[in-house]
């Protein structure tokens, strides 16, 4: 979001109220008064502002200046403590008290406090007795300076706990260090901030409480996850190492409740994001700045508050740690003229970079370039009168199919918005809403105003209308959703001056509700704009500048406790909250010549930014809740209720099908007040909802106590048209609990919460009992034969075994019979098991499964829908599209189906119906399985899983053709062997036969 500068004069008219007709007011005169003196800029710690003047002066001219310098509001006082943020206001507190002036005489104190310097302008209090103390500097001469009234508390808050934090972007982790410390007996560089490591008493006081059984946990808001530090401690300090993120920043650290000498330690919450950069300062490049004598522009990313641009006058300032320190942006030389670089009129910051609006011109500075943008981008080369971001953090929202903008950007006639990558997208023109609000093609509408609204995916457009366009105009909303791209007419008409410029900011509510503002008054539009009006003052109807000395509004600043701060040029505050119709003036904080703006902390806290004429910035801490509580002290507001509670610990909740979410709210009030909790929800008409109301009477006061349950009742079961009924009913609907009375008194305004019908993408199914890690954890292939697939093919398919998607496959006997028995997960892990129908189906194609229940055995009064029956219905779509919720129909009724063999297997699985899987007999195999929800009512995702299944106990038959080859093969053998046998033996017996007949005759011839 942005913060802008008003560059234009102070002679125009202040508008009328809303709705008003006929001329407007008369301008406020304005006085001229003598030039101010400016503050000298000087080295001073973070919290403190250091002043003076420059330059000398005679005495006449000093005895002049300084009855001006009283009077006109040049000189103030502030209070500070050693504890950041004011957490510790304390009679155990040391505050210290500085006057910035020079009238100044004594302190004025009541008797339970005391003065260390009472005639010191910069000295320390101290508060004996709890209570409403007042305090004031006396001055010298008749006038008189503004007291406060200061609530000193008996807390028995002590000590803090200090934090720093170790980047690793290796791992993607932080370390973060910390360690107890007293901010009464601290150092120095641990009240800056600056400590890299525990002083001596931190160390001793550290060390002594965790003997005592003290150890910190790091507590996240959204996703409500612990972390706990190592067991050992190292050198008096714990370590807890947290992950990296952009989704869960907001976090807390607590402790037990452990006290030493009666002390306890607070909590602190703080915003811990993953790391953003900010742009390096090169040698050689040039200042960007606004025109000379303007006043600040802020950028600041929504849901990191703490990564801000500053433009002023000089130089532009980047930080990403709340201004504790900060660089300068440049831009390279040669690209802009000297007039160019001077004359910034709107930043912005996205993850794209830095956002320059210069003469109609955008450009960015990214990490890399500086560039001009235009047609390339989508864009036009001139003309751009205004860029803005968002200034409410919604990490999480249900968006259907698209991706939400990071900028919007508008010429008069045409409106932008940007995504990652500096792509641009024109989303309306004039002539398109000339259309749509039937306005004559004669008429003059041009686009006012653009602003991004409280909801997660509008985006507003301020319309201005005028016929003759001399006198006055209209100034016109409609609002456009990024998710359904339609654009509704709000019912707001407001009548201003031609030459008004008008200034919106949404503020952080379920309904539609924002405070727009001119030079002079702020007008507000509450509760989806039913109650509108100008926000009134005690005296001048409204008109803050004649309140300020005449000076015109420069800023109003909003937080998520529903805090509205109204800084005018000169650094008169004002305060009000939403759905307050009145404000009232704060004490001075700051001097008028010092330029300054309103930021939010990393601590959540609000505090000043300073920025000197030697381009050096400066940050305070500013005790929002001390200051009001000094003005309602002269005011006597009460808030009307005691205590307003709720159950809502979670700003994004998600609503399945067949589920419902109940929260209650309750406030607390005397009796007969007649108090009550309202709830309010805005977006689409897609949930039903029941209140009961609980009330109780106890001693006076009245316990009212209202629960909500939200849910939806519709059928998706067999419908004309699944996919469009569930898109029908989807979608984000914001809620927020209120009470029915409210004042600046009471603490925080109302509980703002989202509810998303849709599918939640960290839903997941799983099989039980299959995992990733009782296997070898390596891919392999086998041979599926073409006569067990569905299409019989021609050829055996070869499949790769992927074990990261399949995981480890589960061996089985091929007797034994399998029921997958499904869980449901998040990303916190299980949620429940999934009871309804399922269906299962082998993904690589095999069709040698069955089932063991029949279609009859289950039930079935018609046939029921099978793989086959879904596949020839649906042979346009692939095997996982041809059947699943979108077509579902039961068999358990005459009405629905057809007659048919239910002897069939019955392929519909779910947890009771004990419905198997069974395997062939006389082959193994290795089987995976998907496994999708079928009932149309369970889900709105489409929750799918993968299994794998592995059968043995059968050697695998070889084939016909390889038995005959193997016996021809070995009759051949045997008969071989045999006719090779007879010969053989033959040769034998006639040896034997003739050879005595030859030993014979040998013998005879011998004799």
């Amino acid at each position: 979001m942005r913060t802008r500068s008003r560059l234009r004069g102070r002679g125009q008219p202040a508008p009328p109220r809303p709705g008003a007709r006929g001329p407007p007011a008369p301008p406020p005169r304005v006085r001229r008064r003598p030039p101010r003196a400016r503050a000298r800029p000087g080295r001073t710690r973070p919290g403190r502002l250091g002043g003076g003047c420059p330059g000398a002066m005679s005495a006449q001219g000093v005895a002049v200046l300084l009855p001006w310098l009283s009077c006109c509001g040049w000189a103030v006082w502030r209070y500070s403590t050693n504890s950041p943020n004011y957490l510790i206001f304390s009679t155990r507190s040391t505050i210290k008290l500085e006057y910035e002036g020079t009238l100044f005489s004594e302190w004025s104190v009541p008797a339970t406090c005391s003065v260390k310097n009472k005639s010191s302008p910069k000295t320390e209090l101290r508060c004996s007795s709890p209570g409403i103390q007042t305090i004031r500097p006396l001055l010298i001469g008749p006038d008189t300076e503004e007291e406060r009234n200061l609530s000193v508390d008996s807390s028995h808050m002590c000590f803090l706990w200090y934090l720093k934090v170790i980047n690793f972007f290796h791992n993607l982790t932080q370390v973060i260090v910390i360690w107890i410390y007293d901010p009464e007996n601290a150092d120095p560089e641990e009240l800056l901030w600056t400590a890299q490591e525990p002083s001596l008493n931190s160390i001793v006081l550290t060390k002594q409480l965790a003997t005592l059984g003290q150890k910190p946990g790091i507590y996240t808001t959204l996703k409500r996850k612990t972390y706990l530090p190592h067991d050992k401690m190292e050198n008096g300090t714990w370590r807890i190492v947290v992950p990296m993120t952009f989704d869960d920043m907001l976090k807390e650290i607590k402790g037990n409740q452990v006290a030493f000498q009666d002390c306890f330690t607070a909590d602190f919450l703080f915003v811990l994001a993953f790391p953003l950069m900010t742009v390096s300062e090169i040698p050689g490049f040039l200042p960007i700045s606004s025109p000379r004598g303007s006043q600040l522009m802020a950028a600041w990313t929504a849901c990191v508050p703490s990564f801000v641009v500053v433009v002023a006058d000089m130089e532009t300032f980047q930080t990403n740690d709340s201004f504790h320190s900060w660089t300068r942006v440049r831009v390279p030389p040669n690209i802009l003229t000297d007039d160019e670089r001077h004359n910034v009129s709107d930043v912005s910051l996205s993850q794209n970079g830095i956002f320059f609006l210069i003469n109609g011109v955008l450009y960015v500075r990214s990490f890399t370039e500086f560039k001009r943008l235009g047609v390339s981008e989508n864009l036009p080369n001139s003309g751009i009168i205004g860029i803005t971001t968002r200034r409410w953090c919604w990490i999480n929202y249900l968006l259907k199919g698209k991706t939400r903008s990071k900028v919007a950007t508008w010429t008069k006639n045409e409106v932008y918005l940007g995504y990652d990558f500096l792509k641009f997208v024109k989303i309306m023109t004039t002539e398109k809403l000339k259309i749509f609000l039937n306005i004559p093609s004669a008429a003059t509408l041009t686009i006012h105003n653009v602003e991004y609204t409280g909801h997660p995916l509008e985006l507003a457009l301020f319309l201005s209308y005028c016929t003759t366009c001399t006198v006055n105009k209209m100034i016109y909303l409609v609002i456009y959703n990024e998710d359904t791209e339609d654009c509704v007419n709000q019912n707001f008409a407001l009548d201003v001056p031609i030459n008004s410029f008008l200034t919106p900011h949404f503020i952080f509510t379920a309904l539609p509700g924002l405070v727009l503002w001119d030079k002079y008054r702020i007008y507000y539009f509450y509760h989806n704009f039913t109650e509108t009006g100008v926000l009134q003052t005690p005296t001048e109807f409204g008109n803050l500048s004649r309140l300020a000395h005449n000076s015109i509004i420069h800023d109003i600043f909003i937080d998520y406790y529903g805090n509205i701060l109204t800084k005018m040029e000169n650094n008169i505050l004002f305060y009000f909250k939403i759905n307050i119709k009145d404000a009232v003036k704060l004490h001075s904080w700051a001097n008028s010549t010092v330029k300054s703006l309103i930021l939010l902390s990393t601590s959540t806290q609000i505090y000043f930014i300073y920025v000197f004429e030697n381009a050096t910035v400066q940050s305070q801490e500013y005790p929002l809740k001390l200051e009001t509580q000094s003005v309602n002290f002269y005011i006597q507001e009460k808030c009307p209720y005691m205590a307003f509670h709720n159950n809502v610990f979670s700003v994004f909740h998600f609503l399945d099908k067949g589920e419902n979410l109940s929260f209650w709210a309750q406030i607390v009030y005397t009796e007969n007040l007649g108090l009550y909790v309202i709830v309010e929800s805005y977006g689409p008409n897609i949930l039903q909802e029941i209140q009961k109301v609980h009330y109780e009477v106890a001693l006076g006061y009245c316990t009212k106590t209202t629960t909500v349950t939200f849910f939806q009742n519709v059928n998706y079961e067999a419908v004309d048209d699944y996919f469009k009924l569930q898109d029908e009913n989807t979608g984000l609907r914001l809620v927020q609990f209120r009470p029915s009375e409210y004042a600046r008194a009471c603490p925080t305004a109302q509980k703002v919460f989202q509810i998303a019908v849709g599918c939640d993408s960290s839903k997941y199914i799983v099989v039980k009992g299959f995992n990733k890690k009782d296997c070898l954890q390596h891919d392999f292939f086998y041979i599926i034969e073409k006569s067990y697939l569905r299409n019989q093919p021609s050829k055996n398919l070869r499949v790769k075994y992927n074990w990261k998607k399949y995981g480890c496959p589960l061996r089985l006997d091929f007797g034994e019979m399998f029921h997958p028995l499904i869980e449901l997960h998040n990303g916190n892990g299980y949620i429940e098991d999934v009871e309804v129908n399922f269906i299962v189906w082998e993904i690589h194609g095999r069709n040698d499964y069955s089932f063991n229940n029949t279609m009859k055995k289950s039930g079935c009064l018609n046939e029921a829908q099978t793989w086959k029956s879904m596949t020839k219905l649906n042979q346009n779509l692939p095997l996982e599209e041809a059947w699943g919720p979108e077509n579902y129909k039961h068999c358990f009724s005459y009405a629905i189906g057809k007659p048919g063999d239910l002897n069939q297997p019955y392929e519909i699985i779910n947890k009771s119906n004990y419905n198997h899987l069974i395997w062939p007999e006389d082959h193994s195999g290795m089987y995976v399985f998907r496994v999708k929800i079928l009932d149309p009512n369970y889900s709105f995702c489409n929750l799918t899983a993968i299994f794998a299944i592995e059968t043995f106990g059968m050697i695998p038959s070889p084939s016909g053709y390889l038995v005959a080859a193997f016996l021809f093969i070995l009759m051949l053998l045997f008969s071989s062997i045999l006719v090779l046998s007879y010969f053989h033996y033959m040769r034998i017996y006639t040896q034997y036969l003739y050879e005595p007949i030859k030993r014979y005759d040998k013998k005879q011839k011998d004799n």
